[in-house]
């Protein structure tokens, strides 16, 4: 019997269900699969697609949610996530950079009684590369494998303030008589995120303060209720390579304002920045 393939190759096999297949997962797996092809799903949808119970399914989608596969808009619609069809990172000094990091980081959050994150930038977006939990009662929860837009997240912006003018004003400004696709630019995680001039300079003064002080800020940009601290992780060549962050609940955001966590959290950087002095 001939080969009806091209190029004389075996055809593909077939792809059947795994006999050991985990329902939740396989369940997940599914509401990506909607969100990526249907692009606005709501709950009762969710449910009957999946055949579960709306509690299932919200329970789900809190997941996605959670780790920036889904977000939902003021309608309670679930939408594609930032970290919906992003690419690997491309760095292959990260998982060195956290396994050096994690220590440190470790320590920190048990002196602050915050969590402490480690974030890179890729493009405009910063990923989670790894939280170190604290134990308080209150706090801010692992964001590990998050992705988030740069130019809100406190260690995205502190990453940004390095970048020239012209390559900010790559990634963030509108060119002028450009038209506006409202479908494209709508809620906190918009496809476009491009500025007007006007509130590109705005956006770049703000970047330019953060990096005289060595410090940006995040006051409830990304989650109500959280603040974050970022500095700045320097490679050997003194370019900024990561940046480290502290995210705390809002009511104790006030007293970190002037407090020991940023000068600490400078400290952890610097360490870092010596035990991984080789990282490129």
């Amino acid at each position: 019997m001939q080969n009806s393939s091209r190029g004389g190759q075996k055809p593909t096999k077939t792809i059947t269900r795994p006999s050991y297949a985990l329902e939740s997962v396989d369940n997940a797996l599914r509401l990506l699969q909607l969100l990526r092809d249907v692009g606005a799903l709501r709950l009762k949808d969710a449910a009957t697609e999946l055949g579960t119970a709306p509690s299932t399914a919200h329970r789900l989608l809190s997941m996605l949610v959670y780790r920036g596969f889904a977000v939902q808009d003021e309608k309670r619609l679930y939408h594609p996530g930032p970290a919906m069809g992003v690419g690997p990172a491309e760095k292959g000094w990260t998982r060195e950079l956290t396994d050096l990091a994690r220590p440190h980081m470790e320590a920190l959050a048990i002196l602050s009684g915050e969590a402490i994150n480690l974030v890179i930038r890729v493009g405009s977006q910063v990923r989670f590369l790894h939280t170190a939990e604290s134990d308080s009662m209150l706090r801010v929860g692992d964001r590990q494998g998050q992705v988030l837009p740069a130019e809100l997240a406190a260690g995205g912006r502190i990453l940004l303030a390095e970048l020239p003018r012209k390559t900010l004003a790559q990634l963030y400004l509108r060119p002028a008589g450009e038209p506006v696709d409202p479908r494209a630019e709508s809620g906190p995680y918009r496809v476009d995120r491009r500025l007007p001039k006007g509130e590109f300079d705005a956006f770049v003064a703000e970047l330019e303060a953060a990096k005289r002080v060595g410090v940006a800020i995040n006051l409830e940009r990304t989650e109500e209720g959280v603040a974050a601290f970022g500095v700045l992780i320097r490679n050997s060549q003194g370019r900024g390579v990561a940046g480290l962050t502290a995210a705390v609940p809002i009511t104790r955001y006030r007293q970190h304002l002037n407090g020991s966590l940023v000068p600490r959290l400078r400290e952890t950087a610097r360490a870092i920045e010596i035990d991984g002095g080789h990282i490129e």
